[in-house]
């Protein structure tokens, strides 16, 4: 598995689709929500969550 590097909303998203391929969707939608919590625009946002569906699983502060 390749070492990734996480600049961006699209880098989270990327790895969300692969864990996704790889049958992991808890770490997808996790990192899907990483990436809509990195976009500024909540269109975008709803969008990428849109791809990985399910409940939130991160924990409230």
């Amino acid at each position: 598995m390749p070492l990734f590097c996480f600049n961006t909303a699209v880098d989270y998203v990327e790895a969300a689709r692969q864990m996704a391929t790889a049958g992991r969707p808890a770490l997808a939608r996790l990192l899907a929500e990483e990436a809509a919590d990195r976009v500024s625009d909540p269109a975008d946002a709803a969008r990428i969550l849109g791809e990985f569906p399910g409940p939130s699983l991160q924990q409230e502060d």
